[in-house]
């Protein structure tokens, strides 16, 4: 369903501040996988989404989707296959545009521009029906600009853009990290029940080690642009945070004795 063959990606190449950011990365979705991926700061992770997104294009490698070379496709073009959610819950609404404005944007994505942007009575009750799933009392609120939702709203909001569509895959960048923990609760318990719904192929960057361990059926681990270690099945359900922790240790010390090498 995605597949990434050995995708490099380097960052003020031939300058002093040269950085790799993805080495030769090779991953593999099947259809209905939900991988989460962490790693320590400048491990890559953004740098993995933004080049599946169509955002950034790698120095050498291919990403595929649905057996489709998409790595040299302009960002408007991978959309069709993408939805992403953003750390920054401003990020992906348009603040002065109303809640059901938004969510036309959203249907419009990927699809040719014109009249399919109005905001028919049809679209309409699809998109209250929608809200209502939210339990937010957003579907009473349609004619409310975006800008003045709490930041839990408004990221409710934008997964909602980003998931009721039913995009090939679906792209979680440390969506939660920015929200207190009862909002964060929330879009997790809403991430499930989208992801479940609409059975949505997806890849979620976290630095919660616990939201990586109970989400999802995969986990990866990621450390100057390569996957170094990875949990699937009956090995995640049985990982706990302080094994992660001491992956992290020994990658370190491996870092460190290579540094004074």
């Amino acid at each position: 369903m995605l597949e990434l063959h050995e995708v490099t990606q380097i960052f003020f190449r031939h300058t002093a501040n040269e950085k790799v950011a993805l080495d030769k990365l090779s991953l593999t979705l099947t259809e209905g996988d939900f991988v989460t991926v962490i790693g320590s700061n400048g491990a890559g992770k953004s740098t993995l989404l933004n080049v599946v997104a169509g955002e950034q294009r790698p120095v050498s490698g291919t990403v595929s989707i649905d057996d489709r070379n998409v790595t040299r496709l302009p960002v408007h073009k991978v959309a069709r296959y993408v939805g992403r959610v953003f750390q920054d819950p401003t990020a992906g609404t348009m603040p002065h545009g109303t809640i059901e404005q938004n969510l036309a944007m959203a249907w419009a994505r990927g699809r040719r521009r014109g009249l399919r942007r109005a905001v028919t009575r049809a679209k309409r009750e699809i998109f209250r029906a929608e809200l209502a799933r939210l339990e937010l009392g957003l579907e009473d609120r349609m004619r409310t600009d975006a800008g003045l939702l709490s930041g839990g709203q408004r990221q409710a909001l934008s997964l909602l853009m980003a998931a009721f569509t039913g995009p090939r895959l679906l792209l979680l960048d440390e969506h939660t990290a920015a929200l207190d923990p009862a909002r964060a609760a929330l879009v997790i318990r809403l991430t499930r029940e989208l992801v479940e719904r609409h059975g949505l192929t997806t890849l979620m960057v976290t630095h919660n080690m616990q939201q990586a361990l109970s989400m999802g059926n995969r986990l990866i681990m990621m450390h100057e642009g390569r996957i170094i270690h990875e949990l699937a099945g009956a090995a995640k359900q049985q990982a706990t945070v302080e094994d992660l922790l001491r992956q992290f240790e020994k990658i370190k010390a491996v870092s460190d004795r290579t540094l004074l090498s």
